[in-house]
C-alpha cells in the first residue's frame, strides 16, 4: 500500500506586527475562499495584513481588511482588493471562536498565509492586545537576544 503524501507547506506572508501588538492565546488553521485573480496575486506575493482581522457574523467566519493587490493581467475580471473573505472552518470551531472573541479584550487576528498543497490556508489566532509596557518588554528581550548572538 503506497504511503499518503503529506502536502508541502510554502509560506506566502506573515503578519509580523501581530506578534508584536498581540499576546497569542490560541491558534487555528482555516481555509480561505478566493477568486481566481486573488489566487494569482497571492502566487506573486502581493498581500498585506495591515488592518486585517476575523469576525464571526451570522454563524460564518469572515476575514476583513486583508489587502490582496489586483492581478496585473486580470483586466475587467479583477477582484475587489479588500473584500470580506470567507474563512472555512468546522461549525464547532466557529462557535468556539465566537465565544472567545466575545470575551472583553480578545480579538481574532490572522498570523500567516501559506500554501498547503494547492490550497491557501490562514493561521488564525485568538489574541489579546498588548499594553505599552508589554511591548517595551518585548523590545528589551529582543535586544538582549541580539546582543547575545553578537558576542558568541
Amino acid at each position: 500500500m503506497p504511503e499518503a503524501k503529506t502536502p508541502s507547506i510554502r509560506s506566502i506572508a506573515r503578519n509580523k506586527k501581530a506578534f508584536f501588538n498581540y499576546e497569542i492565546l490560541s491558534k487555528l488553521e482555516c481555509g480561505l475562499a478566493l477568486h481566481g485573480t486573488e489566487v494569482k496575486s497571492l502566487r506573486a506575493g502581493h498581500v498585506d495584513f495591515a488592518d486585517a482581522y476575523a469576525q464571526v457574523s451570522e454563524g460564518r467566519l469572515r476575514l476583513i481588511g486583508l489587502h490582496i493587490a489586483e492581478y496585473a493581467m486580470g483586466n475587467r475580471h479583477n477582484h475587489v482588493v479588500t473584500r470580506p473573505r470567507a474563512l472555512l472552518a468546522h461549525k464547532r470551531q466557529i462557535r468556539k471562536l465566537h465565544a472567545e472573541s466575545q470575551t472583553r479584550g480578545l480579538t481574532l487576528v490572522p498570523l500567516s498565509l501559506y500554501w498547503k498543497g494547492s490550497r491557501v490556508k490562514v493561521e488564525l489566532a485568538v489574541a489579546r492586545g498588548k499594553r505599552l509596557f508589554d511591548k517595551r518588554e518585548s523590545i528589551k528581550r529582543r535586544e538582549l537576544q541580539r546582543k547575545g548572538t553578537r558576542e558568541e
